[in-house]
């Protein structure tokens, strides 16, 4: 008769109830073996490490379970590779983009009081700019200080005669925070699937990649995709209002850019020259028109000019040289007029030959720069908790805007180079006549991480990359949000024969913790969250009242927002209007409270 399979509880998973289970295991089933069950007999010792084992086997099963979902890993290794999985691009070392002013001053015509046009530099992109805190910021632009648009006025003046000697000549330009740095990668035999990493550290974008015989490889978001868009300059009469002009192109040559918290890696495909990726005759790449068994028209599909299996042609043989940019501090913003001495200028002169030495250089070391707006963008990395958030809604988004969260997802997705914003929301415009008017409200950090306006060269780029996704029925206008600071005021009591200071710096302490967030735009201020973060200070008795104050003054922003108006009927929140953020902007001051 075959022996009967013992009972097991597999439903036991801590020490406790496994070595419960273990002794009623030994007690049923060896009663006459073994009866000594005291905590000194070797018994005991070995139901303790079996148990022991059971524990930490039962623990890492658990969290690799929890660790296999997005919704409920906790590591942040983990977190970013699951994200990646839904499409989620990691940027941890956004770039502020906003404009500066340059100057410089021209000597006079020696006939004419006028100022020689032929002294007009153009300083050229790739010059630096340095921030009082040490922040570089390079050039994105060439500045013409020979354009007809530029304010002009008199700088030096001829004692006697009183003609002008110079002119003191303003021009306009985007800076990006950063500088350039290189690095050579030897390459040899062919490999599938190249990852190469960069050196260097608070890496924000890749700017080239080039080999020896001058191919150029072009980054893009998956290495399925073969076709980008690179912007043209604008050579026609329309120049002024349209710069670039956006023109898709095949590559066959492509890499892909993965940012993780140990470093910044190049990915490329497993195509090689020997197999290279065919360009197609645009003949054979048309759009057939399903549902007429004739074709009156065809349209021409640039999304397959190279289809291909191997996900890009990979460098062998050769030395690739790597463009990056990096950050010189963490911090990368800037208060406005903060930017204001030169790094390394690069001047370009229409006609150098017939011009006077002394001049020329008189012109160069005149250069000064100034940042009428605050550079700002996003200075404090993104947490697990929105990453998530930011992963699911990219999902969702599937490169194009149809929903509000489709629309903000793309924003919060916007290529670290072009600037970064802190929080977005999208919302009809109730008082458009046209009903796919949308209005987005945006805000960014400044260099103390407090929330500030984003500037007006963020704002345009924003715009421009939302363009590429919108519905073609939506407009969107970009606007900054309200800021609305606020302070905490509490009434506390404590238990009989308690030091009330030190318990009033927990609270205030606990308080602080809670609130040293970033609220979104449009969330609501849950005055609950104060009773219950108040009520798990210790020897704290009883919180007696909670209000909320509008903070105003200098060092505030002006919002229009009434507290008692926004208060909800049941006193339980504060409702934010849909295009305001809340914000504790000085929580050691803007949190108080009295105990009594």
């Amino acid at each position: 008769m075959p022996k009967k399979k013992p009972s097991i509880n597999y439903t036991s998973r801590d020490f406790n109830s496994i070595r419960s289970d273990l002794e009623s295991y030994v007690k049923r089933y060896y009663p006459d073996n073994y009866k000594d069950f005291t905590e000194a007999s070797f018994g005991s010792l070995m139901l303790d490490t079996v148990s022991y084992i059971g524990d930490m086997l039962s623990f890492y099963v658990d969290y690799q379970t929890n660790e296999s979902f997005l919704s409920t890993a906790m590591e942040f290794n983990n977190v970013l590779k699951l994200s990646g999985e839904l499409g989620y691009k990691y940027r941890p070392y956004p770039s502020s983009f906003g404009t500066c002013n340059f100057y410089v001053t021209v000597p006079a015509e020696s006939n004419s009081p006028a100022p020689d046009d032929n002294y007009k530099p153009v300083l050229k992109k790739g010059s630096t700019f340095n921030s009082t805190a040490g922040t570089i910021f390079t050039l994105l632009e060439d500045v013409d200080f020979s354009k007809s648009t530029n304010p002009i006025m008199v700088a030096s003046q001829n004692s006697t005669t009183g003609l002008p000697l110079t002119y003191a000549v303003r021009s306009a330009g985007q800076v990006i925070s950063g500088e350039l740095a290189v690095q050579e990668v030897a390459l040899g035999e062919f490999q599938k699937f190249l990852r190469i990493g960069i050196n260097g550290q608070n890496i924000s974008e890749i700017v080239s990649v080039f080999d020896d015989n001058g191919n150029q490889y072009f980054e893009v978001d998956y290495l399925t995709q073969n076709i980008i868009y690179v912007p043209i300059l604008n050579k026609g009469s329309n120049s002024s209002t349209v710069p670039y002009i956006i023109k898709p192109i095949a590559v066959s040559r492509r890499f892909m850019v993965e940012s993780t918290p140990t470093g910044v890696f190049l990915q490329f495909g497993y195509g090689s020259e020997e197999t290279p990726v065919e360009l197609k005759d645009p003949s054979e790449v048309v759009l057939r028109l399903h549902g007429k068994d004739y074709s009156s028209d065809t349209s021409f599909d640039p999304s397959v000019l190279n289809e291909t299996d191997k996900l890009g042609v990979a460098p062998a043989n050769t030395t690739l040289t790597v463009i990056y940019r990096i950050n010189t501090t963490e911090n990368t913003n800037a208060a406005a007029g903060t930017i204001t001495s030169v790094g390394t200028a690069d001047f370009q002169f229409a006609s150098p030959e017939g011009l006077t030495t002394n001049k020329k250089n008189q012109v160069i070391s005149s250069l000064s720069v100034m940042n009428e707006e605050p550079i700002v963008g996003d200075v404090t990395l993104v947490s697990s908790d929105e990453i998530k958030t930011r992963a699911l809604g990219n999902f969702a988004a599937q490169y194009r805007a149809v929903t509000k969260q489709d629309y903000i997802n793309i924003a919060y997705n916007m290529p670290a180079k072009y600037g970064k914003i802190k929080r977005c929301t999208i919302e009809l415009d109730a008082d458009s006549y046209n009903q796919r008017n949308l209005n987005m409200y945006v805000i960014s950090e400044d260099t103390d991480g407090n929330l500030v306006e984003s500037n007006s060269a963020l704002k345009n780029n924003l715009k421009t990359w939302i363009n590429r996704y919108r519905m073609i029925n939506d407009t969107v206008d970009i606007l900054n949000a309200k800021i609305a600071n606020i302070g905490i005021d509490f009434k506390a009591s404590i238990f009989p024969g308690i030091n009330k200071y030190d318990v009033l710096n927990e609270s205030v302490s606990a308080l602080q913790t809670v609130f040293d967030k970033t609220f979104y735009v449009g969330e609501p201020l849950l005055i609950t969250d104060v009773y219950q973060t108040l009520k798990t200070v210790p020897n704290l008795m009883d919180v007696i009242d909670v209000q909320i104050t509008l903070k105003t003054g200098a060092s505030y922003a002006d919002s229009p927002i009434n507290i008692e108006e926004a208060m909800s009927a049941d006193g339980r929140f504060i409702i934010a209007p849909a295009d305001t953020i809340f914000e504790v902007k000085f929580p050691n001051a803007d949190i108080a409270g009295t105990i009594v």
